[in-house]
């Protein structure tokens, strides 16, 4: 397995990318709201990339026809966004968003809360997002990479959610997609020895209950087994050589 390790230059890029999208996933957070269409926080999302002279990465990648994925509720990822999709008072929506910065890409999703929401749909949000920042704890020049999948595992399974198996985070760089993949559960392995100038796009995504999904008809969208409600969250991380990691898609 071939893991680019990134040279200063490469990863000054990636800072910039990193900080150009966490920009435009706080804008694209300050506008959701009940009553807008999933389109409409697609067009949104590409005006703000290319104001800042950068490409969505997303947009025509493997044929995805849009440059957010949008999905709702008991979307996990890859929902393409419609003029028809409402927002209503009460829904969780998952953004899913890159940009292209001079030949890097950076990656990172979020999920809202829509109006006012249930204290359980509260809980998944805040639980996958800290799960996270659990997992990332392991991220650290000289350990291994299963490390973060098993400390991701072990707070989300305490909640009892279920964590989706069939998609999991990946490398990044002159690539969206890059080795190493990156798993949210425990493997028996241990993976990789993680080394500085690794870049990483870790991205748990938490079903409220059980860890199947299926695909729609669209060959994109993928929503949980059980109609359960599902949450995402993403950055883009550096791996340093002081130990702690950096993360590029943060303000």
């Amino acid at each position: 397995m071939a893991v680019s390790i990134k040279s200063e230059r490469e990863i000054e890029l990636m800072r910039k990318a990193g900080k150009m999208l966490a920009e435009v996933h706080a804008r694209l957070g300050e506008a959701i709201r009940p009553g807008m269409s999933t389109l409409d926080i697609d067009k949104l999302g590409e005006k703000l990339i290319r104001s800042y002279g950068c490409v969505p990465n997303f947009l025509n990648y493997n044929g995805y026809p849009a440059s957010i994925c949008v999905s709702v509720n008991d979307e996990v990822v890859h929902g393409i966004p419609h003029a028809e999709h409402i927002l209503q008072d009460g829904d969780i929506v998952s953004l899913d968003a890159g940009l292209i910065y001079k030949g890097y890409h950076s990656d990172a999703a979020r999920t809202h809360a829509v109006g006012t929401i249930s204290e359980e749909a509260k809980k998944l949000i805040e639980v996958t997002k800290q799960s996270f920042f659990e997992g990332i704890k392991m991220a650290k020049s000289g350990n291994h990479l299963y490390d973060i999948s098993s400390a991701i595992d072990q707070y989300v399974s305490s909640f009892g959610y279920g964590i989706v198996k069939d998609l999991v985070g990946h490398g990044i760089g002159t690539k969206l997609h890059e080795e190493p993949q990156i798993p949210n559960f425990t493997q028996r392995r241990k993976g990789i020895k993680l080394r500085a100038g690794m870049t990483l796009a870790i991205e748990p995504m938490i079903n409220m209950g059980d860890w199947e999904v299926d695909w729609l008809d669209d060959d994109w969208t993928v929503v949980t087994a059980d109609g359960s409600l599902s949450a995402h969250y993403e950055n883009t991380i550096l791996i340093t050589d002081d130990g702690e990691p950096e993360i590029l898609t943060l303000l």
